[in-house]
């Protein structure tokens, strides 16, 4: 990829060599619309003599001195991908590089857009894992951390947003015309990928956070530490109105109660912005003091509790990295699962105990652990402690080992050790490291004293592996009484097949006579070994036994003949909603293995989704139906997509509220050629009528019931609806949904020139302008068109590798993967273009997930066949 692709052998040389002390950063953003003036001066300390290098990637540097002596610069591509070589001695030195840097249209370094709905300009900065150097010169990596200033000259009306509290004074712009310039400090060192830069016009609200801090090292137990945080939350102008402030400052304040009672350490960066920026790549990004969030959170169309929910999860997802990530930074990024993993658990246990969506925990196992399950048993699985060799391979590991495998695991760790001795564990490890970097042993050597258990075993069976466990019930039974009960441990796979050490609940459940399925009793226990014997249940009743009840260990279920029918019979009746979503768990990971029919799925689905009171259960469970109608059910079915569309249909017409919503926008992505019930019910709402009771039709779910009708070949006049569509809805989302639907038409001749244009190396989409034509390119029932592209996509792979960046290549590869190509050829193809030699490792992943996909799916069909 055309970028620094940074080695950790060449990130420690240079930590070995010198001490970053401070970055002087000055930023012009009055020279037009494609680039910046970038002006950086860098002091820092030579600890011996030695060679090294400077990040940037520039569009041309006017000026490079190392202690005023010019530096010898070659070509850009060189500086590009080796950067500005330095010859160091030892002790002080300055270096002063003055460039001009390029805006970016892919969410990597500064992005820059332009509001369609009133021309606004809005800029915000991208750096992880290693992208600052697209904005100032550095040593772009985690453990050589500093100190900033900054002086940003911007246009008059703009605001500045970064990790400091600004100040402006009145200047003239390079183009000539009244300008500001913003200045501030950050004097607690920070590491490149943190550092933040937002400008623009944007809309800002402000509050105040108080509270006290407990546990505090330095303040007695009776005398709590006051802590005060000024916020500020950001939006685009015209999304103004739909900014909810009141209710993303109150979870701000209750993320922040929860982490002050349980870290021992006060928010360390002054004040708190949350900026949501358009046109953003991931969820969020922890910018410390500076927090960065996709701006589709401010909703601008009425979406479920799950939405809410989501990014609830996501503030406090972000500001957990605040103390874990930012106060105390990895040393490398091989330690970037930690990063995550932490705040991924931190967040769920934040949100279940301390904000409104206490079932929280019902969610992760929903939705997380079904991410980790997924990507743990593909061939491109890789132990939580992933290779991080390079750059490029870190980029290929913000998955689901990485976030969502890792929580689960740190979920179970927390029960291993207890609650209590792990939040000892890490208020230590804060206070030890405040400022610095730290190596996972430091966090595992920090709970192992606070909790007094030898945690090396622990480490090597769950983070150096690969692969997850099953934990099968083995059961004997007289009738419903239980005389003998033990749990079945089966290796890891795929990998080595190690047994584990879990720390699981087992609960018994029966139906009572009032219809509800309750639970009847608990044990908690370690399970080790092949087997585990519990004889605290002979001689109980039960007809449901339910292993890893409350979802403590991360292992696949395999629940007993008998339980496993009363859980399918009866999953509806199942009052606890962590056991019933561990049910449907189940049943979905039986689905994928084979031991299910996927029709049977969506019977399951059918029967029980719609009686479903857990929103974000219901969701996943919609989705995965609509996955097993797609990819696992038998084609020479010929009624299965009726069945799925009348499955949608009936749970839209009989339930109300979020829950109706949650069904008509699943059906909104089901083929639906053959329902014409459907394509009426959606005829109306993109005329902008609601034909159901309570369903609230806007700007969202017309754009998606018009997209459905399109993608089914039943909108004859699409592009005169695309255009009325936009022109009544004048907006940023209105604009990328057009571009879908416009992709959407099912003609071979949409479809070739769409995926012409997504595969052009000169191609000027943006990076959300190319997901939303991905989008349109695969909506439901697009396969038969798509198959003209079966061999193109491999031939096209190296190329768009090689030519594009990181994050536009990973999205186009995955996005034009022949996967709608369910056929032994289609898995030749791929099996021949892996057979090339030196293919790079993430390229190589891709394809190799893609391939392993489709074999599952071929797996799958036949067994729904049987």
């Amino acid at each position: 990829m055309s970028s620094i692709n940074l080695t950790q052998l060449e990130a420690e040389a240079r930590a070995s060599l010198l001490k970053v002390h401070h970055y002087a950063i000055e930023l012009d953003l009055t020279r037009g619309e494609t680039e910046f003036g970038s002006t950086t001066t860098i002091t820092f300390e030579g600890l011996g003599q030695g060679e090294t290098f400077i990040d940037l990637r520039a569009h041309s540097i006017s000026v490079a001195t190392l202690d005023g002596v010019p530096l010898e610069l070659g070509q850009a591509a060189e500086l590009e991908k080796s950067g500005i070589p330095l010859t160091i001695t030892e002790g002080h030195h300055e270096l002063r590089i003055e460039a001009l840097c390029s805006y970016s249209r892919t969410g990597q370094g500064l992005h820059r857009f332009v509001d369609p709905a009133d021309g606004e300009v809005y800029l915000y900065s991208q750096f992880e894992t290693a992208d600052a150097k697209r904005v100032f010169a550095c040593f772009d990596q985690p453990d050589l951390k500093a100190t900033y200033s900054f002086a940003i000259t911007a246009p008059q009306q703009w605001k500045v947003i970064t990790n400091a509290t600004m100040e402006v004074t009145e200047t003239t712009g390079a183009d000539g015309k009244p300008a500001s310039l913003h200045t501030g400090a950050v004097d607690t060192p920070l590491s490149t990928y943190l550092v933040a830069f937002c400008a623009g016009n944007y809309f800002e609200v402000t509050d105040t956070y108080r509270g006290s801090l407990t546990h505090h090292a330095e303040t007695p137990a009776d005398q709590p530490h006051e802590v005060e945080i000024p916020m500020a939350i950001y939006c685009r102008q015209s999304l103004a109105k739909h900014l909810d402030a009141d209710t993303l400052f109150t979870q701000t304040k209750q993320g922040f109660d929860f982490y002050h009672a349980n870290f021992g350490y006060a928010y360390p960066f002054g004040k708190y912005d949350q900026l949501f920026v358009p046109e953003f790549n991931m969820g969020a990004m922890e910018n410390a003091g500076a927090v960065t969030f996709r701006d589709e959170y401010v909703f601008s169309s009425k979406v479920t509790r799950y939405r809410y929910e989501r990014r609830c999860d996501t503030i406090l997802h972000e500001m957990a990295h605040m103390w874990f990530g930012d106060l105390v930074t990895m040393q490398w990024w091989g330690d970037l699962w930690l990063n995550e993993s932490f705040a991924t658990w931190a967040a769920a246990i934040s949100q279940a105990e301390a904000t409104e969506f206490d079932t929280a925990w019902v969610t992760f196992a929903s939705v997380e652990k079904s991410w980790a399950y997924q990507q743990d048993q593909l061939p491109s699985t890789h132990p939580i402690t992933a290779d991080a060799t390079d750059i490029e391979t870190v980029e290929q590991n913000f998955d689901g080992i990485t976030y969502a495998k890792g929580a689960s695991v740190l979920k179970q760790l927390q029960a291993y050790v207890g609650r209590e001795a792990f939040f000892a564990g890490v208020r230590k490890h804060f206070a030890t490291h405040a400022f610095g970097n730290a190596t996972f042993d430091d966090l595992l050597a920090a709970l192992a004293e606070a909790s007094g258990r030898d945690l090396s075993g622990w480490a090597q069976q769950w983070l150096k592996t690969t692969g997850v466990n099953t934990l099968a019930t083995k059961v004997e039974k007289d009738g419903r009484r239980i005389t003998r009960l033990a749990i079945e441990q089966r290796g890891a796979q795929p990998g080595a097949g190690e047994l584990r050490d879990h720390r699981v609940a087992v609960g018994l459940y029966s139906l009572a006579p009032d219809g509800v399925v309750r639970r009847t009793n608990r044990v908690e226990l370690d399970v080790t070994g092949a087997l585990t014997e519990i004889p605290e249940f002979a001689g109980q009743e039960a007809d449901l036994i339910l292993i890893n009840d409350e979802d403590l260990t991360y292992a696949l279920l395999e629940l007993d003949p008998a339980s496993l029918e009363f859980a399918l019979a009866n999953i509806d009746r199942i009052e606890d909603p962590m056991a019933r979503s561990l049910c449907w768990s189940a049943a979905w990971e039986m689905t994928r293995a084979g031991t299910m029919r996927a029709r049977d799925f969506i019977a399951l689905a059918a029967r029980g989704a719609k009686h479903e009171t857990e929103i974000a259960v219901l969701e996943r469970v919609l989705l995965q139906a609509t996955s097993a109608n797609a990819r696992f059910v038998d084609p020479s079915w010929e009624g299965h997509n009726v069945a799925l569309a009348d499955l949608l249909l009936a749970g839209a017409k009989e339930t109300t509220g979020d829950i109706q919503l949650a069904f008509v926008q699943a059906l909104s992505r089901t083929p639906l050629a053959e329902s014409p019930e459907a394509l009426e019910l959606f005829a109306q709402i993109a005329a902008g009528e609601s034909p159901l009771p309570g369903l609230e039709v806007d700007e969202d779910l017309r754009w998606a019931a018009l997209t459905a009708r399109i993608a089914a070949g039943k909108q004859e006049d699409a592009k005169e609806r695309i255009d009325a569509l936009s022109a009544e809805y004048r907006t940023a989302a209105s604009e990328l949904a057009a571009l879908r639907a416009q992709a959407a038409l099912p003609t071979q001749d949409t479809k070739d020139s769409v995926f012409a244009e997504i595969t052009a190396l000169d191609n000027t989409l943006s990076n959300l302008q190319l997901r939303h034509k991905l989008e349109g390119l695969r909506a439901p029932g697009a396969g038969p068109l798509l198959q003209a592209h079966n061999s193109a996509a491999f031939e096209l792979a190296l190329p768009l590798w090689e030519n594009l960046s990181s994050e536009v290549a990973l999205v186009t590869l995955g996005g034009i993967y022949p996967s709608w190509d369910i056929s032994q050829e289609g898995v030749q193809r791929a099996a021949a273009f892996l057979e090339q030699d030196n293919l790079p490792g993430g390229l190589r992943r891709v394809i190799l997930e893609g391939k392993a996909e489709q074999e599952r799916a071929l797996r799958n069909r036949a067994f729904d066949r049987s």
